[in-house]
């Protein structure tokens, strides 16, 4: 446990560039997670079943059903979620992990999830004490997710980030 670092020197680019293959399967993390997640996926043609088309989410977060239907107006329906925000994770350890570490931590599929956007969106780059899913049957999961990507990392979480998560395991099966 520690305090919060300060954000300097956070961007987005710090963690690699969005959504690299670094599965090297031809696909790229946005897809994978979004084939990974939704039933019913359907691919764009000649892709090699890569790029996921529309498909139906049991949206975690929220309990909701949502379909996903790719397109300008559609996509950010269902977005992908890194469940330890970077902006968070830099400000508590990533800031001094090697970029290669960084943009692992970005792409990893522990570290994400396909969401309901809105909700995604309001999550922001909060942590467990000042944002959990309105799901309350998806807490045990979410910060056990949590958890186990900061000790992968090797990140650090604050007092009462400790405090949050500790309430939440103690009711979980």
């Amino acid at each position: 446990m520690k305090g919060r670092a300060p954000k300097t020197g956070y961007s987005r680019d710090e963690f690699g560039p969005a959504w690299a293959d670094v599965d090297r399967n031809g696909c790229d993390t946005r897809n994978d997670i979004l084939a990974r997640d939704l039933t019913g996926e359907t691919f764009k043609a000649g892709t090699n079943n890569c790029v996921v088309t529309a498909g139906t989410l049991a949206d975690k977060y929220t309990g909701a059903t949502i379909n996903f239907t790719r397109g300008q107006d559609t996509s950010s329906d269902v977005q992908i979620d890194h469940i330890v925000p970077l902006s968070d994770a830099w400000q508590k350890g990533a800031q001094q992990l090697s970029a290669n570490q960084r943009k692992e931590l970005a792409n990893d599929p522990l570290n994400l999830m396909a969401a309901d956007g809105p909700t995604n969106s309001a999550k922001g780059d909060r942590d467990a004490a000042t944002w959990l899913p309105p799901n309350k049957a998806f807490r045990c999961e979410y910060v056990a997710r949590q958890t186990a990507v900061k000790a992968t990392y090797k990140l650090w979480v604050t007092q009462a980030e400790h405090d949050a998560v500790a309430s939440i395991l103690e009711g979980c099966r």
